[in-house]
């Protein structure tokens, strides 16, 4: 397990003025950072928050490249920092790999020699996975032969992470890995970082401002804004909490693992299942028994009083009304609806919560108009 506890504050721009002229230093000016949570010790803990929260900073203590003026940081057992006890181990001995928004390759070195460089900085004692299967794992094998200047960006990213994996660290840091690329390419990376995630069994702290990579990354959640921590837990559990700043967006809702059940190619379909029952989605490419994570955006979720007929919607559920709250504009609501088990988000108008006089216990059906579908 990851333990992180970290207090710092930033000098104001009067007192850091002569020391660091920097663009980065001049946006901490005065910034305070206090916060403590727990990493899994296998899977992704992700730090999720608006620019400026803190992420990256917290980032760079644990990897030993800030160093804080309070704080604990400890892996399994091993002590990584502990300003009470006056320890602190250089970065070189804290055994994490990192990758940043850019790349950082080489640019003389072809591909294959970039991913030995990792290897060469891996303990001699430690265990990981070969070049070979690195090569395999993330689709390098076309491109070992190039240098970094023939690469697409999320060709470079590829790289950077089987360099990091290679090192054989006992942490992997990704400091928003996908920041720097386009729509195309953040696609194209994503599901090598999700085979990543399930190959390697590391303990991963991801920094990321996309809700999108939450979706289909995370294992742990940590929501921060102002540099503290305002909640930590299962994305699906936070997804659901309307208290929190994820509520306020337009893509805020539901997020549920389902399974690929069956392709009905005539028809162009994919039936997904789920605690609740089952979901008709865009034919995908997964096979079926694969595991997928879906989000419902709750302002995709409209409730009928009656069951509909006539639409062009196909995902219509019996659902019961849980609970009524406040949404982040006055004249809308939140309707929390049980689907079985399930429990999913509504954002409708209040005007429409009073028309049909929506009420706890009540039974309604759900009308699902879109299924983002985030992870295979």
């Amino acid at each position: 397990m990851l333990q992180v506890a970290l207090r710092h504050r930033f000098p104001s721009a009067s007192r850091a003025a002569g020391r660091d002229s920097s663009p980065r230093a001049a946006n901490r000016d005065g910034f305070a950072l206090d916060v403590a949570f727990e990493g899994l010790a296998d899977g992704v803990t992700m730090l999720f928050g608006p620019s400026g929260c803190g992420k990256s900073t917290i980032l760079a203590a644990v990897a030993g490249l800030l160093r804080p003026q309070h704080g604990r940081v400890a892996l399994g057992g091993r002590v990584l920092l502990d300003t009470a006890a006056g320890t602190w181990l250089p970065p070189e001995q804290r055994r994490c790999g990192v990758v940043f928004q850019d790349a950082r390759l080489f640019p003389h070195l072809s591909v294959a020699t970039n991913l030995r460089y990792g290897l060469r900085r891996a303990p001699a004692d430690a265990t990981g996975p070969g070049f070979e299967e690195v090569v395999a794992l993330l689709g390098l094998d076309d491109l070992l032969d190039r240098r970094p200047a023939r690469l697409s960006g999320g060709e470079k990213q590829r790289v950077a992470l089987g360099r990091a994996l290679l090192s054989r660290p006992a942490l992997l840091l990704m400091d928003e890995p996908l920041a720097a690329l386009d729509g195309g390419r953040r696609a194209e990376v994503l599901p090598f970082l999700a085979r990543l995630r399930d190959v390697a069994r590391l303990p991963i702290l991801y920094v990321t401002h996309a809700l999108d990579e939450v979706d289909a990354l995370a294992d742990h959640l940590v929501l921060l804004q102002a540099g503290k921590v305002l909640a930590a837990g299962s994305v699906e559990a936070l997804a659901l909490r309307t208290d929190l700043p994820l509520a306020a967006r337009r893509d805020a809702g539901a997020v549920l693992a389902a399974s690929v059940v069956s392709h009905d190619l005539a028809r162009g379909l994919t039936r997904l299942g789920f605690a609740g029952g089952h979901l008709l989605v865009p034919l995908r490419p997964e096979p079926p028994g694969s595991q997928a994570r879906v989000r419902l955006r709750a302002r995709d979720v409209a409730v009928a009083t009656q069951q509909p007929q006539g639409l062009s919607t196909q995902n219509v559920l019996p659902a019961e009304v849980v609970g009524l709250g406040a949404a982040p504009t006055p004249h809308e609501a939140f309707v929390r609806l049980r689907i079985g088990p399930t429990e999913v988000l509504s954002r409708i108008t209040r005007d429409s919560v009073e028309r049909l006089a929506l009420t706890p216990g009540m039974q309604v059906w759900a009308v699902l108009k879109a299924v983002t579908f985030d992870r295979g």
